[in-house]
């Protein structure tokens, strides 16, 4: 992409390609949109790919995940935040807590016990 210019969104053989994997998981794992969603046209491949997901899930062929921030507000804008399995609005703190590192809010909790 050149300096003076910007991508949006990925297109319609990149939207297939996302599917195709979502297709193969038993579990999605979804941090961040696919483009700038907020502005039309540029929110079609992620909420095809949200739908899809969603879809996958209802059916109970996906355990989807969903963190952050953008994400929540990308999966709200395509009308399928409640049928993903698991919403976190944490961002960093989600990404971090899935890799295993200890957060000090949770770590508080447990030692309370």
């Amino acid at each position: 992409i050149p300096d003076d210019a910007m991508m949006l969104d990925v297109g319609p053989k990149s939207v297939e390609a996302v599917k195709a994997w979502i297709e193969r998981a038993n579990t999605l794992v979804w941090n961040g949109p696919l483009g700038a969603f907020e502005i039309e046209p540029f929110d079609k491949a992620t909420v095809a790919a949200a739908q899809y997901a969603a879809e996958r899930t209802k059916a109970g062929k996906l355990t989807s995940v969903a963190g952050g921030g953008d994400t929540v507000s990308a999966l709200n804008h395509a009308g399928v935040a409640d049928d993903f399995t698991y919403v976190s609005t944490a961002g960093g703190a989600f990404l971090e807590w899935m890799e295993g590192k200890v957060l000090p809010g949770v770590e508080v909790l447990t030692k309370a016990k």
